[in-house]
């Protein structure tokens, strides 16, 4: 080979490495934006999904709380939290948002669930309410904190003495609601999160 032919050589093959890099950066690029694309529409369609859950519970627990005093962005936030945003077998299947529990067999079904006894995490098995809708299930909800327990009609006092949000989280764990040590917390951060204070009247 003389040497304009082995420049010529050269000079091609650089040319097509050239395109090579140029075209495998643009499509990188392009599967960047793609995946990113994907995953702000993945993003939108759960945001979506979780204010769609919020619209569900929101009417019937602002309906309640001139007749109860509960508050609405609690109650919302114990819906998301207790039910997963309604994705729970227990609300999927019986509209049960909050985990209430019944010893009647007519309006019952038996379950396995978490709960936190003697400072651990363990599976019981106890029997759960079934609702016809949501809206029963939030009533009886609420009724539970205005009746109290059987063994203590003021057992929720603080909680519905509560001025907002932050206190009536709070009382939930002061008036043996909950069993989890971060329910205050975690109802707190849902009720900042999606601003759930603007169904509080």
């Amino acid at each position: 080979m003389d040497l304009n032919g082995f420049f010529w050589t050269v000079a091609v093959v650089f040319a097509v490495g050239l395109i090579f890099v140029l075209t495998y950066d643009r499509w990188q690029q392009h599967t960047a934006q793609e995946e990113a694309a994907a995953v702000s529409s993945s993003e939108a369609a759960v945001q979506k999904e979780k204010q769609a859950f919020i619209g569900r519970v929101a009417p019937e627990a602002v309906q309640l709380q001139s007749s109860t005093h509960v508050l609405p962005s609690v109650t919302i936030a114990q819906a998301i939290l207790e039910s997963n945003w309604g994705k729970s077998s227990l609300s999927q299947k019986y509209n049960n948002l909050f985990g209430v529990k019944g010893s009647d067999p007519n309006n019952t079904q038996e379950l396995t669930t978490q709960e936190y006894v003697n400072g651990k995490w363990q599976t019981i098995t106890a029997r759960f309410r079934v609702y016809q809708s949501y809206a029963e299930s939030i009533q009886d909800h609420a009724q539970l904190f205005t009746r109290g327990t059987t063994w203590n009609p003021q057992q929720y006092q603080h909680f519905l003495a509560a001025k907002d949000y932050r206190e009536a989280a709070k009382a939930l764990e002061t008036d043996g609601y909950a069993t989890d040590p971060d329910y205050a917390s975690k109802i707190i951060e849902l009720v900042e999160t999606y601003q759930l204070t603007k169904y509080d009247q």
